[in-house]
């Protein structure tokens, strides 16, 4: 990564994880099964404020894998890597291996 992006507010940084077109024996694979919306946590930021100013912390933390909206992020690309940003509140959940 050319720059290190620190998200701001309640917003994470995520890359997604682009799953392979091919087996290990060489099948390809169709493109129906390459669409799974996962990826994984690059950067947090440190939490939104409530209405009294109390800091909520953002409930992800750096290399969890999570499952992403069909939709929605902001696409930002950083040298030659593309990530994207989401709300922590649009994260769906996080995938455990």
């Amino acid at each position: 990564m050319a720059k290190r992006l620190i998200p701001s507010l309640n917003r994470v940084l995520i890359e997604k994880i682009v799953p392979p077109s091919k087996t290990n024996a060489g099948i390809l694979l169709p493109e129906k099964t390459n669409k799974l919306n996962s990826g994984k946590v690059v950067a947090v930021g440190p939490g939104a404020r409530d209405r009294d100013g109390k800091l909520i912390p953002v409930s992800l933390k750096e290399g969890e894998t999570v499952l992403l909206p069909e939709y929605g992020g902001t696409e930002v690309k950083l040298g030659d890597k593309e990530y994207h940003l989401y709300r922590d509140d649009d994260i769906l959940g996080t995938l455990l291996e």
